[in-house]
């Protein structure tokens, strides 16, 4: 089975490992000639991750062309917000009957779109060959052969029974789920409060707070899911509550460090120039706050992360924010 994944990134690089240690042939491509050369003769990502030999199975190119030739999976593990221009510039190179597989965990800004109607919409391929990976998968530690399990979500179960097939190593467990809709935002969202949860930590704030913005924040997600149509049970799985819990909890995620780093004190501008990699949550909290204003759900978390990151507020007036909303039972809907 030949597998193409589009993205060089941590992510893309990872997961492409993890591809080819459960028997597939994997291509890689990237925009970089010098990334490209390394995977092929050192077998390692020098700049996302450093001194880990990649499988001899697994090869890069900077021609899509070649990457896309033949492939039955294409994963997509770009950065969310340049998924759409991306997508538009391979679409005459797409296999015709390949799945297209989104590793990204974002909502695009206007549209308020999740990733998967972006790889519908651009590519015009039906529901029934996209899916969606997620879960808590910190890139680190998979790549250490850590044992880790993520969510497949297909709307058609064959689909996603295969692909669970495709990206099943000792060390690396698949779950199917057929709720897209559901799984999409639990990892969109929870990114959201990773930052909140780091902007805690970084004020010096104990575990109480971390598991308070964790819980309300769950209520965030359940919330705009059932306002889109998603599985209540998703938000206490894979791509819920334990994407949920990895991303807030450990200091690999980038999301939270990026939280931490505001609350020590950092400037926006300082923490940005500091980050390397992409905090989608930074990102896309402005698009998931209109998508949730859209469908008159309220989240008062997102809220005040979007006015910290884009609307100049700081991260101590944020919490005393969210402390002083007027009082409410801990269960409310729509």
């Amino acid at each position: 089975m030949k597998i193409a994944v589009l993205g060089a990134g941590s992510w893309g690089t990872v997961f492409a490992k993890v591809l080819a240690d459960a028997g597939g042939d994997v291509t890689v491509w990237g925009r970089r000639a010098e990334l490209v050369e390394a995977i092929n003769d050192r077998h390692e990502n020098p700049d996302y991750l450093p001194d880990v030999r990649l499988p001899d199975r697994l090869t890069a190119t900077t021609e899509a062309a070649e990457a896309l030739d033949g492939a039955t999976y294409v994963m997509l593990a770009v950065p969310a917000q340049t998924l759409r221009p991306g997508l538009a510039e391979w679409r005459p190179l797409l296999p015709a009957d390949a799945v297209l597989v989104s590793l990204m965990k974002g909502i695009e800004l206007r549209t308020c779109k999740r990733m998967s109607e972006v790889i519908r919409e651009v590519a015009d391929v039906p529901e029934e060959r996209v899916a969606v990976i997620t879960g808590p998968n910190l890139a680190r530690e998979i790549v250490m052969e850590q044992p880790s399990a993520a969510a497949v979500a297909c709307v058609d179960e064959a689909t996603a029974q295969k692909l669970q097939l495709a990206c099943m190593t000792p060390y690396f467990r698949a779950y199917t789920n057929a709720d897209v809709i559901g799984c999409e935002l639990g990892g969109a969202v929870k990114n959201v409060i990773a930052l909140a949860v780091g902007i805690a930590v970084g004020m010096g704030m104990g575990d109480n707070v971390s598991a308070l913005l964790m819980t309300r924040g769950l209520a965030e997600i359940a919330r705009l899911g059932a306002a889109l149509g998603a599985d209540q049970h998703t938000f206490a799985g894979l791509a819920g509550m334990g994407d949920l819990v990895a991303t807030c909890s450990s200091p690999l995620s980038r999301n939270r460090t990026f939280g931490e780093n505001l609350g020590r004190g950092m400037s926006l501008e300082e923490v940005v120039k500091a980050t390397r990699q992409t905090a989608e949550g930074v990102k896309s909290c402005d698009a998931i706050l209109e998508l949730a204003r859209r469908h008159h759900v309220e989240m008062p978390i997102t809220e005040a992360i979007v006015a910290v990151m884009h609307g100049g507020l700081s991260p101590a007036d944020a919490g005393r924010l969210l402390m002083s909303r007027t009082p409410k039972p801990e269960r409310y809907g729509v």
